[in-house]
């Protein structure tokens, strides 16, 4: 799943900084091949065409394009959908159903994009709205981990009293923005913590290992990403990642083997030895929670 680092790398590429692609672009196709993705119908999809886009922001997970109209194009690729960018946009047919295409957008000098989809599960979501608020899943968001405001008293505030592992809170995007299943696994190992302990138990200490440890992660994953074009941004991360995928392998901290818990459709990543004192943790699936 793209994650907050790899969708501020696609924000960087197609806007928000000096020399991104879209910015004085005026979009002259906008084409819906999946559409159960389009989650909105006022404004229509059609009304992005002729308008021009004026900047790129993220909001967590969430792409926002903005025009000079006023509306908004905002996207969530989900756990399969990726942007496939091309400088001349192809001709082919767009057909429902057979593609694993579920928007296409092109502009004036012929490049564009589409929003793309792997699997049988389709869960990429697109609006078109006025204002970004409108969409259910960025009227949720928490704060963003890296917005300054986030300090690390802040930080603290947002885990106490919640008697739930860390590895969720992490997760839950309604606390903290931005962080999906890989970068909770790294940040955890980054701050030797279990992910299964418990976010309101923390003292001082962890916390502020914690805090360190995801502000680090985070601000190094956004770097590693930056001006990357979006072919390139998902290796780039798999490389980047120290236990996330590389169960079986070697722990590059201390040398023992990285192993997985499984869990619903995913899994976890972490090293014994530098999270859990040694101890292997349970499948909690099948039995009780180690601490």
């Amino acid at each position: 799943m793209p994650e907050m680092p790899e969708v501020q790398g696609l924000v960087d590429y197609l806007g928000a900084r000096e020399g991104g692609r879209l910015v004085g672009r005026s979009i002259t196709t906008a084409r819906v091949a999946n559409i159960a993705a389009l989650k909105t119908y006022d404004p229509p999809i059609d009304a992005l065409v002729g308008t021009t886009v004026t900047g790129a922001a993220r909001h967590g997970k969430f792409v926002d394009l903005t025009t000079d109209a006023g509306i908004h194009l905002v996207f969530h690729l989900a756990k399969a959908g990726w942007l496939r960018w091309y400088e001349a946009l192809p001709a082919t047919v767009i057909r429902p159903g057979k593609t694993p295409i579920a928007l296409r957008i092109g502009f004036d000098d012929g490049s564009g994009f589409d929003l793309t989809e792997a699997g049988t599960k389709k869960s990429l979501a697109v609006s078109v709205v006025r204002d970004p608020a409108e969409v259910p899943g960025i009227a949720r968001l928490g704060p963003d981990p890296l917005d300054p405001a986030v300090d690390r008293d802040a930080f603290a505030g947002l885990l106490a009293g919640r008697r739930t592992q860390i590895k969720g809170v992490l997760r839950d995007q309604s606390i903290i923005a931005g962080i999906g299943n890989a970068y909770s696994d790294e940040i955890l190992h980054a701050a030797k913590m279990s992910p299964y302990a418990l976010a309101a138990t923390l003292d001082d200490a962890e916390i502020d290992r914690l805090f360190a440890a995801m502000s680090d992660t985070l601000a190094e994953a956004v770097a590693a990403a930056s001006g990357r074009p979006p072919a390139d941004l998902k290796d780039a991360k798999r490389r980047g990642m120290r236990v996330h995928g590389r169960r079986g392998e070697t722990c590059p901290v201390c040398g023992d083997e990285v192993r997985s818990v499984f869990f619903a459709d995913n899994s976890l990543e972490y090293c014994p030895t530098c999270q859990t004192g040694g101890k292997l943790l349970a499948d909690r699936r099948l039995s009780r929670l180690l601490k």
